[in-house]
């Protein structure tokens, strides 16, 4: 055996040992939990997707069921390339990747695509990103990392530090506008700094400067968001306001039962504009029932169990918060995205995770996944 086919031999075996070390380390419950996910994205999308494509927008059947399945693949490629990094590496890349995201979506108010009044992509022609999708796990460690900084861990200043990242990030969201992003974020930061071990008094004060700011803002500024006060005024009396698409989303859900309609068998994604990505849990409801509905949001909330047990055993305090505040990122999307669709919350844009079509979306809860798998790894036995 001559040297060039030793040295590939060896990197042969160096990485075969890698992926099996990987793979017996990893947490199967929850990788296959996140695997049975992306599957049920593609199934979905096809069967929300097929009539819109080939019926209202003249193009092929398969458009966007294809687009979704590129995407699903380099997500899952992406979910699992983080998940099978060394952890401290990851750790290292944080600071980076989430600048790197921030300056996207700085760059959305100046160069970014306009869609229906609202500012959220960037358009490279080939891929339209939405940079907070991308943002949001980042953040989530980000703020993590402030909160765990040694210089820090005897001062109250780094709430202060990780309030301002906060606030930063709003701001450009509010621009967009994009409340239900807002939310999101604002709900994964209380819940961050809660798990670290903050004093409710200091939450309940930067929540209050929340509130006055927003509301400094509706008074002010009422021709650019004035649709928030809008929404809030037909979520509480229905008849002062234009409730179709939340209405419609509620109307499916109850015509379709414990056993749904059938497959395409659906109407809601054929009268409501983007039920594919806003509103897909209504249309699961629909078409399949509500028991399948149920087991989706239980696949979730399964997830977050195992996440947190995991945490249980976590001697890393970093890797122990990202995990608490990355479980509550997942599951308040999830949460925000069913309670729009059963007219439990007020009408705003949200995804629900791995299902919903969109690349930015699946890309983003791939890096999500892939963190999570990568922190949930049994370390008593890997060799890295």
């Amino acid at each position: 055996m001559n040297l060039k086919d030793y040295v590939n031999t060896m990197l042969e075996n160096s990485f075969k040992f890698k992926f099996i070390n990987h793979w017996r380390n990893i947490d199967k419950k929850i990788f296959f939990s996140f695997f049975t996910l992306f599957l049920l994205g593609l199934f979905f999308s096809f069967s929300s997707t097929s009539s819109l494509a080939g019926e209202r927008l003249n193009k092929d059947y398969y458009f966007f069921f294809s687009k979704h399945l590129i995407f699903t693949l380099i997500a899952f490629c992406i979910m699992f390339f983080i998940s099978f990094i060394e952890t401290n590496l990851l750790k290292k890349t944080v600071v980076p990747l989430f600048i790197l995201t921030f300056l996207l979506l700085a760059l959305v108010p100046l160069f970014g695509a306009e869609v229906k009044g609202a500012k959220r992509w960037l358009d490279f022609h080939f891929f339209r990103l939405q940079p907070i999708e991308l943002v949001k796990p980042f953040f989530v460690l980000i703020t993590v990392k402030i909160l765990t900084l040694k210089k820090l861990q005897n001062s109250q200043i780094k709430y202060l530090f990780s309030f301002l990242l906060l606030s930063s990030v709003i701001i450009l969201l509010i621009d967009q506008p994009d409340l239900g992003q807002s939310i999101l974020l604002i709900g994964s930061w209380i819940a961050t700094v809660f798990i670290s071990g903050v004093s409710l008094f200091y939450i309940i004060g930067f929540f209050s400067v929340f509130l006055i700011l927003i509301s400094s803002l509706l008074i002010l500024m009422p021709e650019k968001f004035g649709y928030i006060i809008n929404r809030l005024v037909s979520f509480i009396d229905p008849s002062k306001g234009d409730k179709f698409q939340s209405s419609s989303a509620l109307d499916a859900i109850k015509l379709g039962g414990l056993k749904g309609q059938g497959m395409g068998e659906g109407i809601l994604k054929e009268t409501v504009p983007e039920a594919h990505t806003d509103y897909v849990i209504a249309i699961i409801a629909e078409e399949y029932g509500s028991v399948i509905s149920i087991i989706i949001i239980l696949i979730f909330l399964y997830i977050s169990f195992r996440i947190i047990k995991n945490c249980i055993n976590q001697d890393d305090q970093s890797i122990k918060i990202s995990l608490c505040g990355l479980a509550a990122l997942l599951i308040f999307q999830t949460f925000i995205h069913v309670g729009v669709n059963t007219s439990l919350i007020p009408t705003t844009g949200m995804t629900l995770p791995f299902l919903s079509y969109g690349g930015s979306s699946l890309i983003g809860s791939a890096v999500l996944a892939g963190v999570i798998l990568n922190y949930t790894k049994n370390k008593t036995y890997l060799y890295e």
